[in-house]
């Protein structure tokens, strides 16, 4: 694989991951929505975890509506149910109730002295947005309940916490027995569902705790300590308990499950004493409505219709357990790596893919992976990441990747599949598409094999044939040697004429190119019968062919211009195998190859060297062997043997076993060289021959 494609590859995943980050820190709301409803999801698949068994609701449920009658209850049953919190034993009881309208005068003083006799009852209070008449008195009372000891760091001009107008207290004659007071508004987001709960609210310039932080404050017996930087709320604790809140001080609700998972008890059980006392006693209660006709219901990741009383005690059972939802800096950078390191990661596997069904499972098991840890560390850890923005940079990725691939490198395959499929065998189509960067416009240099080869007595031929019956005789041959061809993994180069150019370890490797190309020569003489019979039998002339072999160093490549190129090859090894097909009509030979072919293929193919020539346009001698069957094995020993003798000079005796061999064989070779002999027994060569015969021939 280049590195060019793996560098292209890995561009694509960096951009993708650039996009995502930009869109990320926009904080566009329909995807930040989309990312919130994601993680609700997780909610869904986790199984109900187990609150705090400190924390209780005692809930004004239908059972007890049924039985006490409809809501609101008169005030003396309020004080019935107080005055049972207190027999059981309760710790604190936080009421997600507010009294601001008097009742009847001796109802509301029954409730007030049941307040003041338990001595643990947390009011609840409601900051307004709509206009309200501020009740004096009863602010008062809820003023003393505002945080006191507040660290705020030098500079800090205003704190970023959710503040309301107005106020609604509890009437003064039912607050003034009250331990203390906490507010209780619950703000959906944007979308609806409740997931952060406001723990301080701002309001006249002071901060004030909510009903689940005061209920913790006076359960531990600590107070709350606020410390408060320029970008808002740096550090919340109630004594040693640390509060994860958010700059505006809310904090994100770990939901134990669905609505009623925590400890839900009814209020008519405590009023009529049918609890058993341990139920309750050193608790931490939150008493509030449950019963959907009174409608104190939220929609949260866990449930569209979901107690508001229960959010309250699920803060308070994620502070005494420490269970929070943890996203602080370290994660955000944790999601942040992830968003720029799984697309690069997917792309550079993307890059090793070879099909898009393929980079499809790929990116499957990205996402699958990153969605499966998401979920892991969330419902181990409670670690919040987000999934959208991570998923999304893996898609972009996963997309502009296939739409890379698709668009540039398949186009460019099917265009060389496309270009090859005619030259070269399917397998070497197949193993071109593997590695399609190996054929773009240039070369390279390395060893391979040429064979070329070429019909005898061609132009005689041509002029005795009708254009049409020469079309017809050029397809008929020209076509079963292209299939001898690529049958032995040999590229078709070109056709020349009724040439054929073949190469052999190019453009992919094949390792015994030189055997490859030597089958092949063999094969398309035993082609060539079964081609005439059927020229005879159409009453077409009778053909015979010539081959040439050399195996050496060249430059292969596609040659041309970036509009059209042909793969070829060039250079001397090119030349001398079309010298050396033009030879065998001089020897009377079909097939030669030069010393380079015939030393790699000794002892797995009969070869016999027939002369040592200077070719045209060539200065060095070069070794020719002429390619043999097996049934020509004594021949070849003997012509070898006689050889040697001409090369030492006798010319007499190399005549009469050439002669000898011409006549036995008819053999073409032989009779040729007892030519040579006599022409030098009448006329000696000097006496500085080397043996080598020139060639005047191309």
């Amino acid at each position: 694989m280049k590195y060019s494609k793996l560098l292209t590859f890995a561009v694509i995943g960096f951009l993708a991951a650039v996009i995502t980050f930009f869109i990320y820190r926009q904080k566009i709301d329909f995807l930040d929505a989309v990312d919130l409803k994601l993680k609700d999801a997780r909610f869904k698949l986790r199984k109900n975890v187990q609150p705090d068994s400190r924390v209780v609701i005692v809930a004004i449920d239908s059972k007890s509506i049924n039985e006490l009658g409809r809501w609101p209850w008169k005030r003396s049953v309020i004080a019935e149910l107080i005055n049972g919190l207190k027999w059981y034993g309760v710790k604190v009881a936080a009421l997600d109730i507010v009294f601001s309208e008097p009742s009847d005068t001796g109802e509301d003083i029954i409730l007030s002295k049941a307040i003041s006799r338990n001595g643990s009852i947390i009011l609840g209070y409601f900051f307004r947005d709509e206009e309200e008449a501020v009740n004096q008195a009863g602010f008062s009372q809820v003023e003393s309940s505002k945080v006191k000891l507040i660290k705020i760091a030098e500079g800090v001009a205003s704190v970023p916490v959710a503040q309301r107008p107005f106020i609604e207290t509890n009437i003064p004659v039912i607050g003034r027995g009250a331990l203390d007071f906490g507010f209780f508004n619950t703000d959906p987001d944007p979308d609806g569902p409740v997931r952060r709960s406001n723990l301080l609210m701002l309001y006249n310039g002071d901060i004030y705790p909510s009903l689940a932080l005061k209920a913790l404050r006076h359960y531990t017996g600590s107070e709350i300590i606020l410390e408060i930087e320029s970008f808002g709320v740096s550090s919340l604790r109630v004594g040693e308990m640390s509060i994860p809140s958010d700059e505006g001080g809310r904090l994100t609700v770990n939901y134990y499950g669905r609505g009623g998972t925590i400890t839900t008890l009814s209020a008519v059980d405590v009023i009529k004493k049918r609890l058993k006392k341990e139920e309750l006693k050193d608790k931490i209660v939150f008493a509030g409505a449950t019963e959907i006709g009174i409608y104190d219901m939220r929609a949260t990741p866990v449930g569209s219709v979901f107690p508001g009383v229960e959010i309250h005690a699920t803060v308070a059972s994620n502070a005494l357990q420490d269970r929070f939802i943890l996203r602080d800096g370290r994660i955000i950078a944790v999601e942040i790596l992830c968003m720029i390191l799984l697309p690069i990661a997917l792309t550079l596997v993307l890059s090793l893919a070879r099909t898009s069904f393929l980079g499809m499972i790929a990116f499957i098991f990205a996402a699958g992976s990153y969605a499966v840890l998401n979920y892991s560390l969330f419902n181990v850890y409670s670690i919040d990441m987000s999934l959208l923005y991570p998923l999304s940079s893996t898609a972009i990725a996963f997309v502009s990747s296939e739409a890379y691939r698709n668009l540039v490198i398949e186009r460019k395959n099917r265009y060389l599949k496309k270009a090859f499929s005619s030259y070269v065998s399917p397998d070497l189509v197949a193993e071109i598409m593997k590695n399609p960067d190996r054929l773009a416009l240039g070369g390279e240099k390395k060893e391979i094999t040429i064979l070329f080869s070429d019909i005898r007595g061609f132009t005689s031929i041509s002029e005795k044939l009708a254009p049409d019956m020469l079309v017809l005789l050029l397809n008929e041959y020209l076509g079963p040697m292209t299939k001898v061809v690529l049958k032995n993994n040999g590229t078709l180069d070109k056709y020349i004429g009724d040439a054929i150019m073949a190469i052999y370890n190019a453009p992919l490797d094949v390792a015994d190119h030189p055997e490859k190309a030597c089958r092949t020569a063999l094969e398309m003489m035993e082609e060539l019968k079964a081609v005439d019979e059927r020229f005879k039998a159409k009453g077409m002339p009778s053909i015979d062919i010539g081959i040439g072999i050399n195996t050496g160093h060249a430059v292969v490549g596609n040659m041309g211009a970036d509009m059209r190129f042909d793969y070829t090859a060039i250079g001397d090894t090119v030349n001398l195998a079309s010298r050396l097909e033009g030879q065998n009509k001089y020897y009377g030979t079909h097939i030669i190859l030069s010393e380079f072919t015939a030393e790699r293929v000794k002892g797995k193919f009969l070869v016999r060297e027939i002369d040592l020539l200077r070719v045209v346009g060539k200065e060095k001698p070069v070794a020719v062997f002429e390619l043999m069957t097996d049934q020509n094995a004594v021949l070849a020993e003997k012509f070898s043997a006689v050889l040697s003798s001409y090369r030492a000079g006798n010319f007499q005796n190399a005549l009469d076993v050439f002669s000898k061999l011409a006549e036995e064989y008819n053999d073409p070779a032989s009779k040729i060289y007892a030519e040579r002999c006599r022409e030098y027994l009448q006329s000696p060569p000097p006496p500085e021959w080397d043996g080598v015969y020139i060639s005047r021939k191309k």
